[in-house]
């Protein structure tokens, strides 16, 4: 995709949804981190669900450490995975405590030594909670980038370091965001809805997804043979 286009690209996405945010819900940076260490391979409705009435409980390190483990786990059994990521979240609660007094650090490398932490969950944390200018690629990050040509890569990184590269201001703080909501509404695993995205003339996908055939109205349907 050439400069220009993905100028016009990112402004396209930015005029549609100027402030754009993610879709998980907490109430600090602790419980971000959490929600987002929570979403590996889950949806974000569902950890949703399931924070709700524990972060109503727990919004500190210490207060998880004092609900423990097991505790934990029955607020977070709807979740995929959940009993790996209750002794992630135990151990990387413990380790705030322990290594930075309850707060959780402004520094990606620092995030990634925390238990659960991959790249994509530090740089979603550093970009929501710490305003930097992160690429957090997901699959759906993943997939947008190469279906449409933004950035074309055979992983995670190196989808990450084209966006790094190819994303202009003023879009690179709130780019994620722009791609991940694209990815999840308009630009679909299965079957892309190329028939309403503001940037089907940009993107190298082919062919374009037709949009669906309407059905019948009543009246046609009453006329019918």
């Amino acid at each position: 995709m050439k400069r220009a286009d993905v100028f016009e690209f990112f402004r396209r996405l930015a005029e549609a949804n100027p402030h754009p945010e993610t879709e998980l819900e907490s109430g600090n940076i602790y419980q971000l981190l959490v929600a987002v260490v929570l979403s590996a391979q889950a949806t974000d409705a569902g950890v949703n669900k399931a924070t709700r009435r524990l972060f109503a409980e727990v919004k500190t390190p210490a207060q998880m450490l004092a609900l423990g483990e097991e505790g934990l786990r029955e607020h977070i059994k709807t979740i995929g995975l959940f009993n790996a990521k209750a002794k992630n979240v135990i151990a990387l609660s413990q380790a705030l405590v322990d290594r930075y007094g309850g707060e959780v650090p402004a520094d990606r490398e620092a995030l990634e030594q925390l238990a659960g932490v991959g790249r994509k969950t530090a740089n979603v944390v550093m970009n929501v909670a710490f305003g930097a200018e992160t690429f957090a690629v997901d699959t759906h990050i993943f997939r947008v980038g190469n279906r449409t040509g933004l950035a074309k890569g055979k992983t995670p990184l190196a989808v990450e370091l084209k966006l790094e590269k190819v994303v202009p201001q003023p879009f690179r703080l709130h780019a994620h965001h722009w791609l991940i909501l694209h990815g999840r509404y308009i630009c679909k695993a299965r079957k892309p809805e190329c028939w309403r995205c503001p940037v089907t003339d940009l993107c190298a996908f082919r062919p374009k997804t037709p949009a669906p055939a309407a059905p019948p109205s009543k009246a046609a349907a009453a006329t019918a043979p």
